[in-house]
């Protein structure tokens, strides 16, 4: 048997006016995802739990099948596993983003404009966190370059209680009532107020403010945490796994379930990503492994800039080049599953993550159903014939063993 998750992070929605009073999933062309939903068994899973904070790391864990009750110990060690910062024993890692801020004319309050410096190419950003590093790193504090605006702080003997908000949830807003609060709050904030005479006056920075681009003028940090402690997916369900993803979290916990990270040429985690090239690395993976993990960002990096055309455009090309790929190359296998779905919603109208169950369609070749159902939406998550799974971790168990249901 093999085994194929296919995931649209942030794909799910709520109602746009924009479309009429759909939702982007229901608004999109995506004639994949409605055959398998006519095909497949239905059901919604809630892959955030009660209390939990709406996050791609806490709902791709659970997909996965790990409790993050259990195994969840923060965004930012995941990332450092994926760009290959081993943690100690008393190291914090925090995710260390590249943003843009738009201050008032006297500099005394400041706005969380672009929480990714119009996604600065990673060229550029790399060399503006190494200048950070040499310039605010010290014996107990380094930096590391990741991709795009996503980037990485590691403190030893640092604190992992303290309060960090994500800039994507404070779009717009002022920063003074979002800053670190805890324990050693005071050298975090230091360090930001610090970052900005650094990064405004470089000349990346510069040369994009005159090219018409958001400048990474101050960094921001959360996502903090210590390296996580969780069994091999191998052993959990005695399959051999890889995993196909553009973003650091997704492949950092990829690496801590023992997969292969797949590298596929021009992924990006964003509307221009090579989606055929990602289908085609799956396929070809299932030669030498059972189950493939593929990730997709491009629909909530669309939700996060409140852009509903585009969201609609990442869904259609999901739907083309991701779902329609796997779904015509798995053909070549005499048994397989296909699980799909998003890890949660970013609804336009907010752009950020909520912590809402989402429908989910899994298809086995071997059995044969017929739903009376539209399509692939959110709607199915309203209807009385589905499976449901309250606790999200549980769904893997069904997926690959036919159990918990």
């Amino acid at each position: 048997m093999k085994f194929v998750v296919i995931v649209g992070d942030g794909m799910a929605d709520r109602p746009v006016a924009e479309l009429g009073g759909k939702t982007p999933l229901q608004y999109a062309r995506t004639p994949n995802m409605d055959m398998l939903a006519t095909i497949g068994i239905l059901g919604r899973v809630r892959t955030v739990p009660e209390g939990m904070h709406p996050g791609s790391d806490i709902a791709n864990l659970s997909i996965l099948g790990y409790d993050p009750a259990v195994y969840y110990s923060g965004r930012a060690p995941l990332e450092a596993a994926s760009i290959g910062v081993e943690l100690g024993d008393d190291d914090i890692a925090f995710r260390c983003n590249l943003v843009t801020l738009q201050f008032s004319s006297d500099r005394t309050r400041a706005v969380l404009e672009d929480y990714s410096s119009g996604h600065i190419s990673t060229d550029e950003a790399s060399e503006l966190i190494r200048e950070i590093d040499r310039q605010l790193g010290r014996d107990a504090i380094a930096f590391y370059p990741g991709v795009s605006y996503r980037h990485l702080m590691v403190w030893t003997g640092g604190p992992a209680d303290v309060e960090c908000v994500p800039p994507h949830d404070i779009l717009g807003k002022d920063i003074a009532d979002y800053l670190p609060v805890g324990n050693d709050d005071n050298v975090l904030r230091k360090i930001m107020r610090d970052s900005v005479a650094i990064l405004e006056g470089h000349r990346i920075n510069q040369r994009r403010i005159k090219d018409g681009k958001n400048p990474g003028n101050s960094i921001w940090f959360w996502g903090q945490g210590r390296r996580p402690q969780m069994p091999k997916f191998r052993d959990k369900y005695g399959v051999k796994g890889a995993l196909i993803s553009a973003v650091d979290l997704t492949k950092g916990l990829g690496i801590y379930a023992g997969f292969k990270i797949l590298a596929v040429p021009g992924i990006t985690g964003y509307l221009d990503t090579n989606y055929q090239g990602k289908a085609d690395a799956a396929i070809k993976a299932l030669q030498d492994v059972d189950f493939v993990y593929l990730h997709v960002e491009a629909p909530d990096e669309a939700g996060h800039s409140g852009k509903c055309q585009d969201k609609v455009r990442a869904i259609e090309d999901f739907d083309q080049f991701i779902v329609g790929g796997v779904m015509e190359g798995m053909n070549r296998f005499p048994e397989y599953r296909i699980l799909l779905l998003p890890d949660h919603a970013t609804p336009l109208a907010i752009r950020t993550h909520t912590a809402e169950p989402v429908p989910f369609v899994m298809y086995d070749s071997g059995m044969k159903i017929k739903n009376d159902v539209s399509g692939y939406d959110e709607k199915i998550t309203e209807r009385d014939d589905i499976r449901i799974f309250e606790k999200g971790y549980l769904l893997m168990d069904y997926f690959i063993k036919g159990e918990g249901a």
